[in-house]
């Protein structure tokens, strides 16, 4: 708890953040479900338009960290907080590479928003992907839309009941763990699915089709290809969160407590 006895977090979400997160969100995931709605091209065209994702990308983490500042609500004992965890996230994502679904970059996402905040979550995601891609040489197409997927789990992490501690927390993390690995591989897979599924095959986009066949058509796709890495990550964050998460969540609360983090409107 923070000093006014309050669920403090190191980036608080206030008014300004919330509409710039809501804007972010729905941009975001309107990139992802373009297909839907505009026939879709070749690979080219994914490729075209990751430039535009990213030019997204950025420019919202910066407003984010921004909007903190000026509020009062964030400052460099925060970023610090924000860089250490991300620099130590993105050393994580090496260690596994994401063979066989196996990526140690989501649980401490996931810890280090329950602790500090929507804000934070979504802002660290964003920078974990962005940052590790340059570790690993994973810099692509699907780079801005890996970023903001990470940033959803963020983002969803820290709005989970604050007053859920102890086993109930870790069960309740453990959750949210399972269903965002599947939900990110999920988006994912949809990014690219329109543009490189070949014709013909049942599984593939149909710019003609409506909307259910087109639907109906990604799930099977999802389930023949995409279940097997998804339920790798889905439990190694579950494995991960329950080996780690209690004692990662004390340190990141003390530290939370040491360095005074306050909601937005606290005293300083």
């Amino acid at each position: 708890m923070s000093p006014t006895g309050r669920a403090g977090s190191a980036v608080a979400v206030e008014w300004r953040s919330r509409v710039a997160l809501i804007a972010a969100s729905v941009i975001g995931l309107a990139t992802f479900c373009w297909p839907l709605v505009v026939p879709a091209g070749g690979a080219d065209a994914f490729s075209g338009r990751a430039p535009f994702v990213f030019a997204l990308v950025l420019p919202v983490v910066l407003a984010l960290v921004l909007v903190e500042l000026s509020s009062g609500a964030v400052d460099v004992k925060a970023l610090a907080m924000l860089g250490v965890l991300t620099a130590v996230d993105a050393v994580l994502r090496p260690l596994s590479a994401g063979t066989a679904g196996i990526d140690l970059v989501f649980f401490l996402v996931i810890l280090g928003a329950r602790v500090f905040g929507a804000g934070f979550g979504f802002i660290m995601g964003a920078l974990v992907m962005l940052v590790s891609a340059l570790l690993v040489g994973g810099v692509g197409p699907w780079l801005p839309y890996q970023a903001l997927c990470c940033a959803y789990v963020g983002l969803v992490a820290g709005v989970l009941p604050r007053r859920i501690r102890g086993a109930g927390e870790i069960l309740m993390l453990c959750g949210w763990g399972i269903v965002s690995a599947i939900l990110y591989g999920a988006l994912m897979d949809f990014a690219f699915w329109p543009y490189n599924v070949g014709a013909g095959t049942g599984l593939s986009w149909d710019a003609g089709a409506d909307l259910g066949r087109n639907l109906r058509a990604f799930a099977l796709f999802e389930l023949a290809t995409g279940m097997g890495w998804n339920t790798g990550r889905a439990v190694t964050n579950a494995v991960a969160i329950i080996l780690i998460g209690p004692g990662a969540l004390r340190v990141l609360r003390r530290a939370d407590r040491k360095a005074f983090f306050e909601e937005a409107g606290g005293p300083a």
